[in-house]
């Protein structure tokens, strides 16, 4: 797939998703970036709400699976252990080898995936590299400098993309 920095649609944030379409459309597992698209660098455990939209992806028929960037050595197997979210840590996004081996490890093909993030540079540009529909949602929090900046870095491709918040 070409190289394209643009998400297929525009969110809020997870909770704005349309559950019920996603399933019309025989979305079968949503990838999820892990730190600012699902919880705060800082949130060691899935909060209520978190774990209230897992259970009703999976009422949907869809399955929630982390694919994570994290440095840190232990973050993504503490959060998603405590939720029961498979994951994969170390993806090297927007590298094509992690989607590809949450691809196989869910058996499914890249149809059958919706990739939500809230960097375009890594979750977007990773998933439309692997032929997978991106959803960018806005970061949790920007409660850092570093995370202000680069997501500032991002805003003129944002405003580019702001039409695309319907399904």
């Amino acid at each position: 797939m070409p190289f394209s920095l643009v998400p297929r649609h525009m969110e809020r944030s997870i909770y704005t998703m349309d559950l019920n379409l996603l399933e019309q459309q025989g979305v079968r597992v949503i990838f999820a970036d892990l730190d600012n698209t699902l919880a705060r660098y800082s949130e060691r455990t899935p909060s209520e709400r978190l774990l209230a939209w897992k259970q009703s992806l999976e009422q949907h028929g869809i399955r929630l699976f982390v694919v994570s960037n994290s440095r840190k050595s232990t973050r993504a197997d503490e959060f998603c252990r405590a939720g029961d979210i498979p994951y994969i840590k170390h993806a090297g996004k927007p590298k094509k080898q992690g989607f590809v081996r949450a691809l196989e490890w869910n058996d499914v093909t890249p149809e059958q995936v919706v990739m939500v993030g809230d960097q375009i540079f890594t979750d977007i540009l990773g998933g439309n590299r692997c032929g997978i529909d991106t959803v960018l949602v806005r970061p949790v929090a920007n409660d850092t400098i570093f995370r202000v900046l680069r997501h500032g870095l991002e805003a003129p491709m944002r405003w580019l993309c702001r039409d695309r918040r319907s399904w």
